[in-house]
């Protein structure tokens, strides 16, 4: 038995509408506090005591650095030059030798030219913990805006370089958070949001409210920026400003917290003067903005169409009733549109895999793409007239292949392919469907080394998420590959509360409907049972975030069933989720506390709550970072002192916890291959596999 470092109980109470809810363990919200530091190392000192003791832990972590070892490439993309001069035009890549903590981004003239480092992040830190987090390059193609994010922090700090010379302007912009940045078509500034400057001690918990929408001038200091647009009677609303190609329109996106629904506005950029105009003022549906003619708008919406369309809206004649339809709703999920060789290219899901057409600006279907199988395929970006464009491939066995696609004759051609060492036709994958608790059709992909033998024996890793309309489709993943070759099976479910059937699937998993999203991850495990893949005492069930709230739901729901949990940097509380950072804009998705009935819901499932002291939990690896800013980290802390005070078996409950480290994103190479070579040690002595 593992002897845990002891985490006091205080006599914290709480009544929510008439329930009195005990918090024990409130002063572990409080990262920095000396108490909260001692148990941060004293838990890890305990966790990895554990996982160094595994014998196969290093050849894990030796194998999972080889094949990490591998360049990888992302999608190039064009800026500069114009359809009367393309002399000025630049391409733009990363690209990672294998082991780089962070990406390297590059430029070229052409797609044969010798590249030329831009920007390397790894040379921003001793220990790859600064990254790149957003950039954008003006439309003469000289300028590179880029933000910088540290410790995998949510906040974000912005410099602009001369891509020329190497060299960075003097400008510096501070506090942003959930923007990007958008250049006006005369290169002399661009578009972002920032909020108020938080407290120093208290950035990382803080409540971020009242963001505001800028307009940034090259060589002026911030302090002097333009306010372009704000809220103060709105504290929840953010605003994203994005320049249209032709420079004649500023699009403000108007979102509230994570509902897929926002708000859409205008400014007229030729006329100094011009007011903000409100072309959608009520929350009902999602509007992306796709392009313009003159005075007429193009969206994709799901407005009255679920899985999506794309409508018309001409400016001068803007009440819905004028709208018009171009392109209809169809079987698929439509997720994105851009316009490449003056035609619409449309993104689809076909049962959580791509699918691509393209149709003339009448919404008339050209042709479908030809794809090189079942995967996820992203990419199809550029200006209006491109006639070239770039996508990538990959599947679960397929590492992310880069193609070079002819918008004119729509062929596709090799560009980059990734040599991985790893045999792909050593391994399969299938999709099944099964039907969850209430009889909704739920596809589910396996993937594993060919001629496994179905005995129920097989160790297996199932991992899913479940909300935020995200879609789950297939990727290529080096850790999920070396768990495969030591026998594992990787399955992962389209649960409902994700995009991958639309706003419908979405919405069937939010709030008071958050049950059917556990229901389906059950009853994919029950599946997997059932068919003898694998067994209770061999069954894995992983998840990050959102997905870290559904292992935590899973795992309290029904203990018996699992034989590990692997909840990563999950939302653990749900009756305090709201109070930190971000966490209020996730209502729209959960429900609030403070709502009487959404508080019944959330108090049914929240996993801190509905741990019951004396009961067997499976094996349990929490993970988390220090630094975590979008759900912080007192939601492990928390749920791991109950979790570790509740469990009455003998299997262990470890909390892993990174130091300058966030979220995820930005997460350097080392400490990426260091976690997974922790979590498959973990796995391996657990599940006892054989390796």
């Amino acid at each position: 038995m593992l002897t845990y470092p002891p985490s006091h109980k205080s006599d914290q109470v709480d009544n929510y509408h008439g329930t009195s809810v005990a918090d024990p363990y409130r002063w572990l919200e409080n990262p920095d506090s000396a108490e909260t530091r001692t148990w941060i190392e004293a838990e890890n000192k305990v966790t990895f005591a554990y996982l160094n003791e595994i014998p196969v832990k290093e050849k894990i972590k030796q194998r999972l650095t080889k094949l990490w070892n591998y360049e990888r490439y992302s999608i190039p993309f064009k800026e500069g030059g114009s359809l009367e001069d393309s002399s000025s035009e630049r391409y733009f890549y990363f690209k990672n030798d294998g082991l780089q903590n962070q990406s390297v981004l590059y430029t070229l003239k052409t797609l044969d030219a010798k590249p030329k480092v831009l920007l390397d992040p790894n040379k921003l830190s001793e220990d790859g913990t600064v990254a790149l987090s957003g950039l954008s390059i003006s439309n003469n193609g000289q300028l590179l805006a880029y933000g910088l994010s540290t410790s995998g922090s949510d906040w974000q700090e912005w410099k602009v370089r001369d891509i020329e010379t190497g060299e960075d302007l003097k400008d510096q912009l501070q506090w942003i958070k959930f923007s990007g940045v958008s250049w006006t078509n005369d290169n002399q500034g661009f578009f972002y949001s920032r909020y108020d400057e938080p407290q120093e001690k208290t950035k990382l918990e803080d409540v971020n409210y009242y963001q505001k929408l800028y307009y940034h001038r090259l060589g002026t200091p911030q302090s002097e920026d333009l306010l372009i647009y704000h809220r103060p009677d709105q504290k929840e609303w953010g605003f994203s400003g994005e320049v249209t190609e032709d420079g004649k329109y500023l699009i403000i996106s108007v979102w509230l917290g994570t509902d897929s629904k926002n708000l859409v506005f205008y400014k007229d950029l030729a006329n100094p003067n011009a007011e903000v105009v409100e072309l959608i003022n009520n929350f009902e549906a999602d509007y992306s903005f796709i392009e313009h003619d003159n005075t007429v708008f193009y969206f994709r919406t799901d407005l009255k169409a679920p899985r999506g369309r794309v409508i018309a809206i001409d400016t001068k004649k803007s009440a819905p009733e004028n709208w018009q339809e171009i392109i209809p709703q169809s079987a698929e999920t439509l997720e994105g549109v851009s316009i490449l060789n003056n035609q619409f290219v449309a993104d689809y899901l076909k049962d959580a895999r791509s699918q691509f057409k393209i149709f003339d600006l009448k919404g008339a279907l050209v042709r479908e793409v030809e794809l090189p199988g079942l995967g996820s395929v992203g990419g199809f970006d550029g200006k209006r007239y491109d006639t070239e464009t770039f996508y990538s491939f990959t599947s679960f066995t397929t590492p992310g292949t880069i193609y070079r696609y002819d918008m004119v004759t729509g062929k596709s051609e090799v560009y980059r392919q990734p040599k991985v060492d790893f045999n792909p036709a050593d391994y399969e994958t299938k999709q099944v469907f099964y039907e969850s608790k209430d009889g909704a059709r739920v596809p589910m992909f396996i993937t594993h080394k060919k001629g496994i033998k179905l005995d129920e024996n097989n160790p297996t890793y199932l991992y899913g998420y479940g909300g935020f309309n995200a879609s789950m489709t297939p990727s290529f993943s080096v850790s999920v590959l070396v768990w495969m070759e030591m026998g594992g099976v990787y399955a992962m479910p389209n649960i409902r509360g994700g995009g991958e059937y639309g706003e419908e699937w979405h919405q069937a998993g939010m709030k008071s409907k958050k049950q059917n999203v556990f229901d389906d991850f059950i009853a994919a495990a029950e599946w997997l049972i059932a068919n003898k893949y694998t067994k209770s005492a061999t069954l894995a069930i992983a998840g990050g975030s959102n997905g870290g709230l559904l292992v935590g739901a899973c795992m309290t729901q029904r203990p018996d069933l699992f034989g590990a949990a692997l909840p990563a940097v999950g939302v653990m509380d749900m009756l305090r989720f709201h109070k930190f950072t971000i966490g209020w804009a996730w209502t729209s998705e959960y429900g609030s506390p403070d709502n009487p009935e959404e508080f019944k819901a959330l108090y049914a499932y929240s996993p801190l709550h509905n741990l019951k002291p004396g009961t067997a939990y499976p094996a349990t690896l929490i993970t988390t970072a220090d630094h975590d800013d979008r759900v912080v980290p007192a939601h492990s802390f928390k749920f791991a002192a109950a979790l570790q005070a509740a469990q009455a078996g003998n299997a262990p409950v470890l909390i892993r916890i990174e130091t300058k480290a966030g979220h995820g994103a930005g997460k350097p190479t080392a400490k990426i291959i260091e976690e997974v070579a922790d979590k498959w040690a973990f796995l391996v002595r657990t599940l006892d596999m054989k390796v």
